[in-house]
């Protein structure tokens, strides 16, 4: 499998740590570049950014136009029927950027998942059923697309969900709901919710610097 292209954010001090952060439909890898300073890491938490291009596919309810999506997104009702197939491909095309920050020498136990709206939905996949222990799962503005079992290595995995209270694009009932669906896993997740619409605010990003270096400075 051919590693997706991505944007990538190297810290001044060699990285111990990695976060892969998947942007939402239509977007790119450039989309949560800025947010990089303003999660205020401190300069003794060298942590590698990974924002990978989601590929360039025909998405259904925008009449087929191609655009960068993670799967098609086949209706925009709540309990839609979802590109199943499509979710799992891009869930092992994120395995394959995990292992490549393996091979460069950060452990597992020391990389995030992150994502938005459509690139959460692919987040929840591939660190839930991760076989080996991750850091934590960010998930913002997103759903669960389709039931997932955590591994063994991720059963107790740290997981932070964020929405938006005002959110028209995923209602924050379908946050809400991915909540309930983790915790009847027996996982413990954090839920934070905020005035806010499709989006993210500083507020949020300023307590999502905050949840990484909670995760991450052990590791520094």
């Amino acid at each position: 499998m051919a590693l997706l292209d991505c944007i990538e954010i190297e810290p001044k001090q060699t990285a111990v740590a990695s976060v892969i952060w998947l942007h939402g439909l239509g977007a790119s890898g450039h989309d949560f570049e800025p947010v990089v300073p303003e999660l205020q890491l401190p300069a003794d938490l060298p942590v590698r950014f990974v924002f990978p291009h989601a590929p360039n596919i025909p998405v259904t309810v925008n009449g087929g136009m191609v655009m960068p999506a993670w799967y098609d997104i086949l209706a925009m009702d709540i309990d839609r029927k979802v590109d199943e197939s499509g979710v799992l491909a891009s869930a092992d095309a994120v395995d394959a950027l995990i292992e490549r920050e393996l091979a460069r020498g950060i452990p597992s136990s020391r990389i995030i998942i992150a994502g938005f709206s459509q690139g959460g939905a692919v987040a929840y996949q591939c660190a839930l059923r991760h076989p080996k222990p991750l850091a934590g799962l960010l998930t913002l503005s997103t759903y669960m697309a389709m039931p997932v079992s955590p591994s063994n290595a991720n059963a107790q995995l740290p997981v932070m969900v964020c929405h938006g209270s005002r959110d028209p694009v995923v209602p924050e009932q379908l946050g809400q709901r991915a909540v309930a669906s983790l915790k009847a896993m027996g996982l413990n997740p954090e839920y934070r919710s905020y005035p806010m619409e499709h989006m993210v605010c500083l507020e949020q990003i300023r307590d999502i610097g905050e949840w990484i270096r909670e995760r991450l400075m052990l590791y520094a």
